[in-house]
C-alpha cells in the first residue's frame, strides 16, 4: 500500500462532525439544520434575538442536531468580529452570562446545551492571546462543556491543562495562512466562494487526523452550496457524518 492509499484508508475509517453557526437571524438556518450534525447557536449578544434563538433550538432538537452555545463580543454592529481588549475576568463574565441565557432558553424547550464554541473575534483572539483564552477556559470549566477551537493553538494547550475536552475544528470556506491560522476577513479572498477551492480545502482538512468537526458559516450567502459540496466530498471518501458527541 502506497502513501496515497494509506491516507485514503485512514480517512475512510473516520467520522466527522459538520457544524454550523446559527440563530443569528440569517435565512438559511432551517435548511442548514437538515445538513449538519451540530449547531453553535448564538446567545443574543453579537446577533440574534430570543424568538429566532428559540426557533433554532427547537428546529435543531426536531432534527436530532446537538446544540452548543456560541457566545461573542457585545458588538452587534460588527457582528462580533471586531477585536476587543478585555481582561480574563471580563471575558469569563461575558461568556458565563451568555451561556446561562442560552441554557435558560434551552431548558424551557427541553434542549440541552452540550458544547461551547466562541464566536468571531472572541474565537480568534482566544486561539493566540493568553488573557482572552484564560477567561474563556474559566467560563467553560464552570459549565463542564466540551470546547471547540482550532488544533495546535494556545487555547488547546490551556484547555487540556484545565482538564477540558477540546474538539478540533476546521473551516472549509476559509483561507488559511501558512502557519495554520485563518486569513483575516479584512483581507480579499479570506472567505472562499469558489466551490472548487472549497472542495480542495475539504480534502486537505479531512487528511488532518486532529480535525473532528468542520464548520459552515450560516451567514454566508453560499452556505447551502458549501454544505452540499462538503457533504458530497465527505461521503465520497467513506467518512461518516456524525456528531463528535456520538
Amino acid at each position: 500500500m502506497n502513501d496515497s492509499e494509506r491516507q485514503t484508508a485512514a480517512v475512510a475509517r473516520r467520522s466527522i462532525d459538520l457544524n454550523a453557526d446559527l440563530g443569528e437571524g440569517f435565512p438559511n438556518d432551517l435548511a442548514l439544520l437538515d445538513r449538519v450534525s451540530s449547531a453553535s447557536v448564538c446567545c443574543g449578544v453579537h446577533a440574534g434575538d430570543p424568538d429566532a434563538i428559540r426557533h433554532t433550538l427547537q428546529a435543531a432538537a426536531e432534527r436530532g442536531v446537538i446544540v452548543g452555545a456560541h457566545p461573542g463580543y457585545r458588538d452587534r454592529e460588527g457582528l462580533g468580529r471586531r477585536e476587543q481588549d478585555l481582561s480574563a475576568e471580563e471575558v469569563e463574565l461575558l461568556v458565563l452570562d451568555q451561556v446561562a441565557d442560552l441554557d435558560r432558553l434551552g431548558r424551557d424547550l427541553g434542549v440541552p446545551i452540550r458544547f461551547m464554541k466562541p464566536h468571531g473575534a472572541l474565537y480568534n483572539q482566544a486561539q493566540r492571546q493568553e488573557e482572552i483564552a484564560r477567561g474563556l477556559i474559566k467560563a467553560v470549566a464552570q459549565w463542564g462543556l466540551p470546547l471547540l477551537g482550532q488544533p495546535g493553538t494556545l487555547l488547546e494547550t490551556l484547555a487540556h491543562s484545565a482538564g477540558l475536552r477540546y474538539v478540533a475544528e476546521a473551516f472549509p470556506d476559509r483561507r488559511y495562512k501558512p502557519d495554520g491560522s485563518l486569513t483575516s476577513r479584512d483581507e480579499p479572498g479570506a472567505v472562499l466562494s469558489d466551490l472548487d477551492e472549497v472542495a480542495a480545502n475539504v480534502r486537505a482538512l479531512l487528511a488532518d487526523a486532529r480535525v473532528a468537526t468542520l464548520c459552515i458559516h450560516g451567514d454566508e450567502p453560499s452556505a447551502l452550496a458549501v454544505a452540499d459540496r462538503l457533504r458530497a466530498i465527505v461521503q465520497s471518501q467513506g467518512v461518516v457524518i456524525r456528531s463528535f458527541l456520538g
